[in-house]
């Protein structure tokens, strides 16, 4: 029942899968793209929850220096980074998690890098300070 439901409330694969696709980029595919789209705006409010609490002069930065932040908060703020992790791995089904738990080294690397130009895409969402 959860797994018909967050196949369904996940959408459709985002990008091709075919034979000669790996297993771990058909997992991209089919379950990373679709999680990392319906959870973007989640990434986006946690990231600037993130900047408010760590980087109090953020929105003074440069592009770069921005790119910079993003890229550092999930590289290498482990409790970032899980919390980041959790909303992805959450809306794996059964199926999807026993694949994860076999691969998760290299899906974790996928996932994160992922994310990372995710948000770095949407460096102009960090332009202001919210209100």
């Amino acid at each position: 029942m959860r797994d018909t439901f967050l196949k369904e409330f996940r959408g459709q694969t985002i990008g091709s899968v075919t034979t000669q696709s790996s297993s771990d980029e058909s997992f991209q595919n089919e379950v990373l793209r679709p999680i990392l789209k319906l959870q973007n705006d989640l990434f986006i409010a946690s990231f600037i929850n993130y900047v408010s609490k760590n980087k109090a002069d953020f929105y003074g930065y440069t592009i770069e220096k921005k790119l910079s932040v993003i890229e550092n908060a999930i590289q290498k703020d482990s409790k970032f980074r899980n919390t980041m992790k959790g909303m992805i791995v959450g809306l794996f089904t059964s199926g999807e998690y026993a694949i994860y738990i076999k691969n998760s080294s290299s899906i974790n690397k996928r996932m994160m890098s992922m994310l990372v130009e995710r948000l770095k895409s949407q460096v102009q969402l960090f332009e202001m300070k919210p209100s």
